[in-house]
C-alpha cells in the first residue's frame, strides 16, 4: 500500500507542480511566443499547446535545468515547428526582374539632380524679368492667386493682369530656351 500511496502523492505534486508553473508562467510565456509569430490568438493556442507538452513529458525531464528552461524550450520548438508550416510565413524567392515593375515614389539620383537643376535655372531666369511681369507670375503662378485677387492686390484690371500674365510666361519661355530649357506647354 505505501507504493501506491506514494505513486498518487507523487502524481499529486506533479500535478501541483505543473500547475504553478502555468499560473506563474503562462502570460510571459505567450508573450515570449507572440514576440517569435507576431500572432495573439496563435500565440494563446501554442502556449496551451507548450503546457500540454510539458504535461505530456514531465516524466523524461531530467532536471538538468530549471523547470522554466525546459518549458521554454518546448515553447520554442513549437514556435519553429509553425514558422515552418505557416503559409504567411513562407518566403517565395523570385528572380530581379520582379523589381522592375516595382516603382519608388522616390525619384532617383539623377532625376533629383535634373530637378534640381531646372529649379535653379527657373529660379535665374524668373529674377531676370521686369519686376511687374515677375511679381504677376509669382502671385498667379506660384502663390495660386485667382486673376481676380492679384487685381485687387495689385489694383489693376483684370485685364492687365492676364495680358502681363501672357508676356511674363512668354518672356520666361525665352530666357529657359536661352539657358538650354524647353519647357512643353
Amino acid at each position: 500500500m505505501d507504493d501506491s500511496s506514494s505513486a498518487v502523492s507523487g502524481e499529486q505534486s506533479d500535478s501541483e507542480l505543473l500547475r504553478a508553473l502555468v499560473i506563474k508562467h503562462s502570460d510571459r510565456l505567450q508573450r515570449f511566443i507572440m514576440k517569435h509569430i507576431g500572432n495573439a490568438t496563435e500565440a494563446e493556442e501554442l502556449a496551451q499547446q507548450a503546457f500540454v507538452e510539458a504535461a505530456a513529458s514531465y516524466k523524461a525531464f531530467r532536471g538538468e535545468s530549471q523547470l522554466s528552461s525546459w518549458l521554454y524550450g518546448i515553447a520554442l520548438n513549437l514556435v519553429r515547428n509553425y514558422l515552418s508550416r505557416a503559409p504567411e510565413r513562407r518566403h517565395e524567392f523570385v528572380s530581379e526582374s520582379a523589381l522592375d515593375i516595382q516603382s519608388s515614389p522616390d525619384l532617383s539620383p539623377e532625376e533629383t539632380f535634373e530637378q534640381n537643376q531646372t529649379i535653379a535655372l527657373l529660379e535665374e531666369s524668373i529674377s531676370e524679368l521686369p519686376e511687374n511681369m515677375r511679381e504677376i507670375l509669382l502671385l498667379v503662378g506660384f502663390d495660386e492667386l485667382s486673376y481676380e485677387e492679384a487685381a485687387t492686390l495689385l489694383t489693376v484690371p483684370i485685364g492687365t493682369i492676364r495680358s502681363r500674365l501672357s508676356r511674363a510666361r512668354i518672356a520666361l519661355r525665352e530666357k529657359l530656351r536661352q539657358k538650354g530649357l524647353s519647357l512643353e506647354k
